[in-house]
C-alpha cells in the first residue's frame, strides 16, 4: 500500500534548538526522514499533531529497532492495544430497558488505517529533539501475536504483559507473560469488545447511584430553610 506523502515544510516534527556540534546523537528534523528510514516496512502514515506510522506485522521489531538505533528514539513511553470491533453489547450509555438500537458494526481503524480487528501501538521519543512517534501494527485475528520488544525497549516488558492479559495478544519471545492483575485461571480478556461487562448490561452507564446526603446538607435541612 503506498504511503501518503507528507510535506516536510508544512509538517515539521519538532522546533527544538539546533543540536550541539559536538553531539553524536542522531537528530530527526522531518517526518520524511523517519518515513525514509523505515522504507518498505511502512504500510501507511498520518501526520497531524503527532506522526502515526503503521508498519508491516513481520517488520514490527525491526522497525522499532531502527527507530531506536538509527533515528535516536531511545525513550519508550508506552505500549498497548485496541480492539476496533464495535461492541456486540452496545454502548455503555444504552438503556437495557429500551429496545435495542440499530448499531453500526463497521470496523474503523483510526489514523494510518488497519486491516485487522485488533492493533498494537507504541509511542517512543527522541529525548534530544523531543520528537515522538506512535507506531501501530495489525495483529492477526485468528492468532493474535507479535514479536516481543522487551529486548529492544526494556520498558515494554510489563506493557506487553498487561496487553497479553487484557487483550489476549501473545508476544513471542517474552520471558514471562504471567497475569499482573487477574488470576491465572481467569477466563477471557476484559478489554476485548466481546467481553461482557455485566454491570453495564444490567443498568445504563453510569447507572443510578445511591448517594448518601452530606452532613448538614440533607433534604430535611433544605425543607427547613424553605
Amino acid at each position: 500500500m503506498p504511503v501518503r506523502p507528507l510535506n516536510e515544510e508544512e509538517n515539521p516534527l519538532s522546533s527544538a534548538p539546533e543540536q550541539s556540534a559536538t553531539s553524536t546523537q542522531p537528530r530527526i528534523t522531518s517526518a520524511a526522514e523517519v518515513i525514509a528510514a523505515l522504507g518498505d516496512r511502512l504500510v501507511d502514515s498520518f501526520h497531524k499533531e503527532d506522526l502515526w506510522l503503521r508498519v508491516r506485522t513481520d517488520a514490527w521489531k525491526s522497525s522499532m529497532r531502527t527507530l531506536r538505533d538509527t533515528l535516536g528514539f531511545h525513550y519508550f513511553c508506552f505500549l498497548s492495544a485496541i480492539d476496533w470491533m464495535p461492541s456486540p453489547f452496545g454502548r455503555g450509555e444504552d438503556d437495557p430497558t429500551e429496545p435495542t438500537p440499530v448499531r453500526d458494526t463497521t470496523i474503523r481503524s483510526g489514523y494510518a488505517g488497519g486491516d485487522t480487528r485488533m492493533q498494537v501501538f507504541a509511542r517512543v521519543m527522541n529525548p534530544v529533539t523531543h520528537v515522538g512517534v506512535i507506531v501501530k501494527v495489525d495483529v492477526d485475528d485468528t492468532r493474535p501475536s507479535l514479536e516481543s520488544l522487551h529486548d529492544v525497549y526494556a520498558g515494554a516488558n510489563w506493557h506487553e504483559r498487561e496487553t497479553h492479559e487484557m487483550f489476549g495478544i501473545t508476544f513471542d519471545g517474552h520471558p514471562d507473560l504471567r497475569n499482573m492483575y487477574l488470576p491465572m485461571d481467569f477466563e477471557g480478556h476484559p478489554l476485548r469488545k466481546d467481553f461482557p461487562l455485566l454491570a453495564r448490561m444490567i443498568k445504563p452507564w453510569p447507572g443510578i447511584v445511591d448517594v448518601e446526603p452530606l452532613p448538614g446538607g440533607g433534604a430535611e435541612e433544605s425543607a427547613d430553610e424553605s
